[in-house]
């Protein structure tokens, strides 16, 4: 397996199915910017809801699915209880170059789905190859509970300084970044929180 963040920033993709499964699929995909077609003979109106509230970002159709839903899109998530429709969009995916991902389906994924854990900019994934989703979602929350507090603040003080270190010229590769972030982090727990200023 070869681990990646993938921007699907305006990116097109396409959600086969219309219950709870899928909308989670599609929440998920909305919030990474992508543009969802859903695809289903039937659909909760909880999704009809979310197609209302997306800003023309997600687009329902209420048909069976066709392989020729998958021309132009950039990812596709099977999230159907039909194991033949779930078979079909994996095959088509395949032969078109769609990576598809089978919900609770390991043998029909060209990739897997993360327990995701976000805080902008930092991105806490855990996979179990699709094996065991619970214990992928228990790891996230114990490593999501180990991350610092001021978190963001970090991120963003590491790098201002990488990107100075590239603005004098010198490469960033060799640093001992390690110990720099140790000395960032102890300068941080130092600082007054800013929910504590003017206290």
């Amino acid at each position: 397996m070869y681990p990646v963040v993938l921007r699907l920033e305006g990116r097109r993709c396409l959600v086969v199915g219309g219950g709870g499964v899928a909308r989670r699929k599609v929440e998920g995909l909305l919030a990474s910017g992508a543009v969802v077609t859903v695809v289903a003979p039937a659909v909760d109106d909880e999704l009809r809801t979310d197609a209302a509230g997306a800003g023309g970002r997600l687009t329902i159709e209420e048909r069976p699915y066709r392989e020729e839903d998958l021309a132009g899109a950039w990812l596709a998530i099977a999230a159907t209880d039909d194991a033949a429709v779930q078979q079909q969009v994996f095959d088509d995916g395949e032969r078109a170059g769609v990576w598809v991902n089978a919900a609770d389906d390991p043998e029909r994924c060209a990739l897997f789905l993360p327990a995701v854990h976000r805080r902008d900019p930092v991105i806490v994934a855990v996979s179990t190859e699709g094996t065991s989703p619970a214990l992928a979602g228990w790891l996230r929350d114990r490593l999501a509970a180990a991350l610092p507090p001021r978190l963001e603040e970090l991120v963003a003080a590491v790098a201002a300084e990488r990107a100075a270190v590239q603005a004098s010229g010198r490469s960033t590769e060799g640093l001992d970044w390690q110990a720099r972030i140790e000395d960032l982090a102890a300068a941080l727990d130092d600082r007054p929180s800013p929910e504590g200023a003017g206290r």
